[in-house]
């Protein structure tokens, strides 16, 4: 392969006209022929620049309405030419091809397009044809041509001209290469996506091209990526980068509030992906600190969330805690003042941003991908099971406490009153083990549990489960109902004067 390469001659044809201006006129004082045609052509003439229209070298129009303007072998052949080829380069004498050493092309915004809610004929006009066929062609033969694919590359290789006078290294072309063949992947997975919407075939396309590099993994010996863009998701005003650790507590954290997102004032504090204090109350300061109560412990070193500003009274309580993150839809001036005296102390604005309608993970040698799951248990769902029914205040807690089960690790027991996680039990093997765990953390915070309700993210197979609960003064009970021996926790909660209510969907969260 050759190296070092001069570029004599190019061919511009960019949908965006942004940040073109510095670089053509480069070009042209390197006295580099510069080849063009439409909308781009004019654009280069109104600086100034020679222009030679690509039409004159086909002879062929534009047709079909812009949909066929470089499709030509005139074109094709001098970008795909092997230079060091005898016979490529006899050919191109031959058949009077121009060689072609620089393509600089974007694609027509089709992603734009489809976010826009246009009509699905302009959606399909922009579909690239002759861009995307001019970029591989360009990246494929790197090792002669420079293809540019991205305004972002424009101040790039405009350093690299003001540096070596219009010379490129095989390194650099492939460089600018592996970028091109990123951007056409990434536009096919779009459009692919896009017709197959409906799923009708059973393939799995993602593509990223937002990525970032993060300290490490879960644990300091693994490398981490994230893929993804963050910032529409989140505006970050302060603190260290975020860790990979960081980065799956803030998504948990997230998909709880989102349950709570119209409600009264709410507060969440998570660890380890699960909520360890929950409240919704009056004030979001009180909402705070009955979160707080509810595992003072575990709150060190954890993910914060609020569905409401931030405002200096909360702030106030909050300061004092040593947490990672603290995310909200805003923050007043004088709490953002009293929140960054943490210098590590990450603050995110959260946006109102729609999540994945779908939920990817790695499983063996493939992935496992499922629908979110967006059921949230309502009033209307409840089917009372027991002859006791429950309260207008018990079916609150019932459904604030099924709420908060849907996003704890299974198996899950939530303990909650009033409004208020008390505690729950995760990510036991033994759904008795976690109803014990959430109980004997709930005492150890000095809760009482009289007249508490626990919910369950899957039905109770035995009614050892309804006995214990009833035992510690439990009054209420929400789970999906399904086990074939539902009875015999309906016989207990009927002799014990517990209502239970059935919400006929499981919650696994594994």
């Amino acid at each position: 392969m050759s190296g070092t390469k001069k570029i004599s001659s190019a061919l511009i044809s960019v949908f965006n006209k942004d940040g073109l201006e510095p670089l053509v006129k480069k070009l042209d004082s390197l006295g580099v022929t510069i080849y063009s045609t439409g909308g781009t052509e004019n654009y280069l003439k109104g600086l100034g620049i020679n222009v030679v229209a690509v039409e004159s070298v086909t002879s062929y129009p534009s047709i079909l309405g812009g949909r066929v303007k470089t499709l030509h072998p005139k074109v094709f052949g001098g970008i795909l030419n092997r230079q060091n080829n005898e016979s490529d380069v006899a050919e191109l004498a031959d058949y009077e091809i121009p060689q072609i050493d620089l393509v600089i092309v974007d694609l027509y915004p089709f992603e734009k397009t489809v976010a826009s809610g246009d009509t699905h004929q302009n959606i399909i006009e922009k579909i690239d044809i002759g861009g995307i066929s001019l970029i591989r062609a360009a990246a494929k033969n790197y090792a002669d041509v420079v293809c540019l694919s991205s305004m972002e590359d424009y101040d790039q290789l405009l350093k690299i001209l003001n540096e070596k006078g219009g010379e490129t290294s095989e390194d650099e072309r492939k460089m600018f290469a592996t970028k091109a063949f990123n951007i056409t992947s990434h536009y096919d997975t779009a459009i692919f996506n896009y017709f197959n919407k409906d799923q009708e075939i059973s393939a799995l396309k993602i593509s990223e091209t937002n990525g970032q590099v993060l300290r490490y993994g879960e644990n300091p010996h693994q490398k981490g990526y994230f893929y993804g863009d963050f910032d529409r998701m989140f505006t970050k005003l302060h603190g260290k980068e975020l860790s990979y650790n960081n980065l799956l507590d803030v998504d948990a954290a997230v998909n709880l509030m989102n349950e709570f997102k119209n409600d009264d004032p709410t507060f969440a504090i998570l660890k380890h992906n699960n909520a360890c204090g929950l409240a919704t109350r009056n004030t979001l300061a009180n909402a705070y600190k009955d979160a707080l109560a509810g595992d003072p412990v575990s709150a060190f070193g954890g993910i914060l969330i609020a569905n409401r500003t931030i405002g200096k009274d909360t702030a106030d309580e909050i300061n004092s805690l040593f947490c990672e993150v603290i995310i909200a839809p805003s923050f007043s001036e004088e709490a953002l003042e009293i929140l960054k005296s943490k210098k590590n102390r990450i603050l995110l604005i959260l946006h109102d941003r729609e999540l994945a309608p779908t939920t990817v993970r790695t499983c063996l040698n493939g992935v496992l991908v499922q629908d979110r799951d967006n059921k949230t248990d309502q009033a209307d769902d409840l089917e009372v099971v027991t002859k006791a029914k429950p309260s207008d205040k018990a079916v609150a807690d019932l459904l604030f406490a099924s709420k908060i089960c849907k996003h704890t690790k299974s198996n899950t027991i939530v303990l909650a009153k009033d409004n208020q996680l008390l505690s729950s039990g995760t990510g036991q093997t033994s759904r008795v083990d976690a109803l014990n765990q959430a109980i004997h953390k709930a005492k150890s915070f000095n809760f009482d549990l009289k007249d508490a309700v626990m919910a369950s993210d899957a039905f109770f197979p035995f009614p050892d489960c309804v006995e214990i609960a009833g035992n510690a003064g439990i009054t209420s009970v929400i789970q999906p109902g399904g086990s074939i021996k539902d009875q015999l926790s309906i016989d207990y909660c009927n002799e014990h004067q517990m209502s239970m209510v059935f919400t006929g969907t499981r919650h696994f969260k594994h």
